[in-house]
């Protein structure tokens, strides 16, 4: 018992001295053990990483927008290079990403040249791809599981022009000098000029048969003008470009802005009054003859006489419920997408624009827009001598048109198929005239080959543009 009552004491004791030992260090002012830090919210990470690219959202002549930040939401190497596109300047490339992880260098710089001409072709791309569903767009030669990159040369050499080559995979940029001028202008930095001559490439994939001049006039008015209108579409693409339109022209779209003239700073060294085209013009196929560059600016004028109407009406019954700019990227978006997918479904060769037209209006009324959309086009292409005034004009043409009804056809028939107004007209029936057409459509190998042998797609080599020549010479070296 003895045993068991001292085991029985001692944690009584001790007990007793445990109680005087937390009073002790409180006296002592002893800090309490700090508990566990609560856990942070965690912050989603992006799926993917992107690099911000210092571009002109113009050119350099258009200081109200100037160079501004723009997001690639993609991986983009040193080079700068991708899947699909790759930057070559010889001394230059590949050019550094900085410390931040991004192309950002002054502005003029053969670096910031290199990471300017990358970025615009890249969100053109991006752009229509959008357009595509997401599905990427192959470029002429990728067939077969041919992946080859095209190659951005922002320095190609001396010359007032830019090309894009399907033989040699690439967008070229030249530099010159004006007259009376010691500055050198550079392509390279007009977002109109590098989106021009991307919108080629892009097209050339999708319709490789239509850069042949053995097609009609019209054929190779629509690359030009596909060049054109990619461009006006980019820029309005872009939030912050929309919203400076919207600011300048008071949503008025037939104002005079940097969206409708076209390569401004290339046009003034030329010793144009302005850019080098201007989309907000009201020429007819009538006034143009065969000449290709001439031809291209009435469909583009179609295309932008469009845009404003549907901008038109869309801020008459959403100018309650949605900012202007909002308005103006939604409807050009949605044009831009009109025009996409009616190209996609034209034909793969001896395109004429009232084919295009009319896979317009048979897109649109698929998909369910307002049957004014297709008024527009009607109107806009009949005013230009394009197509036959299937709806009458009279409202047009008197300004009494009922802008704002969406149910609005004129003579209550939505027509979705029309003809060519004059099928005798020398933009069908001549041969294409290029002479003053970008470097592109003046490149050899569109002259020779036959639009059935570019329309096969696959990659074209010097052997393809003798071809001709080397068969001759075959058979008389045979004799």
């Amino acid at each position: 018992m003895t045993i068991h009552q001292q085991d029985f004491q001692a944690p009584r004791d001790a007990e007793s001295m445990l109680i005087d030992i937390p009073a002790q260090r409180v006296r002592r002012a002893v800090p309490p053990v700090p508990g566990p830090a609560p856990r942070p919210v965690p912050v989603p990470a992006p799926l993917r990483t992107g690099h911000r690219f210092l571009v002109y959202k113009q050119d350099p002549s258009v200081t109200d927008l100037g160079a501004r930040l723009a997001f690639i939401p993609t991986v983009v190497l040193n080079g700068p290079t991708d899947a699909r596109v790759r930057t070559e300047l010889e001394g230059v490339t590949p050019v550094v990403r900085n410390i931040s992880g991004d192309f950002v260098f002054a502005a003029g710089s053969p670096q910031f040249d290199c990471a300017h001409a990358f970025a615009v072709v890249r969100q053109t791309i991006a752009m229509y791809e959008r357009h595509n569903g997401g599905d990427p767009i192959p470029f002429a030669w990728n067939v077969g599981g041919n992946t080859d990159r095209i190659t951005v040369f922002p320095h190609a050499g001396e010359g007032a022009n830019a090309f894009y080559s399907r033989t040699a995979k690439a967008l070229k940029f030249l530099f010159f000098t004006p007259q009376g001028d010691g500055a050198v202008l550079h392509t390279c930095r007009s977002l109109d000029i590098v989106a021009h001559e991307t919108g080629h490439a892009v097209l050339d994939g999708l319709k490789p048969g239509w850069l042949s001049a053995d097609n009609p006039p019209q054929t190779g008015g629509l690359h030009e003008a596909f060049g054109d209108i990619t461009a006006i579409f980019l820029a309005l693409a872009e939030p912050d470009q929309a919203e400076a339109l919207v600011a300048l022209t008071k949503a008025n779209l037939h104002d005079k802005s940097f969206l409708s003239e076209l390569a401004e700073e290339f046009g003034k060294a030329l010793g144009m009054p302005s850019g080098l085209r201007n989309a907000d013009n009201d020429l007819k196929l009538g006034q143009v003859g065969n000449e290709v560059h001439a031809i291209s600016q009435v469909f583009t004028g179609a295309i932008y006489d469009v845009l404003a109407d549907m901008f038109t009406f869309e801020m008459s019954r959403q100018r309650r419920t949605k900012d202007a700019t909002i308005v103006l990227i939604e409807t050009a978006s949605a044009l831009c997408r009109l025009v996409f997918d009616a190209i996609a479904a034209s034909p793969a060769t001896g395109a004429r624009y009232v084919d295009v037209a009319n896979k317009m209006l048979e897109v649109s009324a698929g998909r369910g827009d307002p049957a004014i959309y297709r008024t527009f086009i009607r109107n806009r292409f009949a005013v230009r001598e394009i197509t036959t005034a299937a709806t009458p004009l009279r409202d047009l043409m008197s300004g009494q048109m009922a802008m704002t009804d969406p149910g609005y056809t004129g003579d209550g028939r939505d027509v979705t198929e029309v003809e060519a107004h004059d099928e005798h007209s020398a933009s069908l029936r001549a041969d294409q005239d290029r002479s003053r057409c970008c470097g592109t459509m003046q490149m050899p190998e569109y002259q020779v080959v036959a639009p059935e042998k570019l329309a096969r797609r696959g990659s074209l080599e010097d052997d393809d543009i003798l071809r001709d020549e080397l068969d001759e010479l075959r058979r008389a070296f045979s004799k």
